[in-house]
């Protein structure tokens, strides 16, 4: 394989605090991927759909290790959308590393390497994309794989817990993520919700990120 084939296209890569999944609150290093086939009404990282710089797939492992966290995860934009984003991941794991990929749910997730453990978007209608959904996802969905729907009015809410009551979904419990738009959903009537649903597979999930550092729109 040649050089140029091992290139990756790469908008940030930096160590920070996990702020949404299960991992949430854990150091982890973060590889941000340029680009993204959706453009989500939520969006804050809606600079990653700008280009990115070209990085070798060792050169990056390699800053990966030197940074020094056994936790790191994929995320773009939509890191799919690049086919050496599986090589990446395999390359990872390979050097030891515990690999998050987060993708939004619009392509398939069967070119990862089943070790990595996948969060997933499910797009909601508030997001402007819902048509998108690729879900016959569900059906290739790992037991440590993450499912997560961001969540920005009862709309939303409606149509996640209808979804999730037609379909059994394959993951461990606690690995459904209901996540309130921030600044638009307020996450205590998203938490009322949940209990009067009775959706007791659901995570309420709040970006720790946004918390720590609000006035931050890039990686720290």
């Amino acid at each position: 394989m040649t050089q140029k084939a091992m290139a990756i296209e790469i908008s940030e890569i930096f160590t920070s605090i996990q702020g949404e999944s299960t991992f949430t609150g854990c150091p982890c290093t973060f590889i941000r991927l340029a680009g993204c086939n959706l453009a989500c009404n939520y969006c804050d990282t809606s600079y990653a759909r700008g280009p990115g710089e070209l990085f070798n797939i060792g050169s990056l492992v390699a800053r990966v290790l030197e940074l020094g966290c056994p936790l790191v995860e994929i995320t773009g934009g939509e890191p799919l959308i690049q086919q050496e984003t599986p090589l990446l991941a395999l390359a990872l794991l390979e050097s030891g590393h515990t690999v998050l990929v987060e993708t939004n749910g619009s392509l398939n997730i069967d070119r990862l390497d089943r070790r990595c453990t996948i969060i997933m978007d499910i797009k909601c209608p508030g997001s402007g994309q819902a048509e998108m959904n690729d879900y016959a996802n569900f059906g290739r969905l790992k037991p440590h794989d993450q499912v997560k729907f961001v969540i920005s009015d009862r709309k939303d809410f409606d149509f996640a817990s209808d979804l999730l009551k037609a379909n059994r979904l394959k993951v461990d419990p606690g690995n459904i993520i209901f996540s309130p738009v921030y600044g638009t959903m307020d996450p205590a009537t998203l938490a009322a919700w949940i209990q009067e649903d009775r959706l007791f597979n659901v995570r309420l999930q709040i970006q720790l990120h946004k918390l720590l550092w609000p006035e931050v729109d890039k990686g720290i």
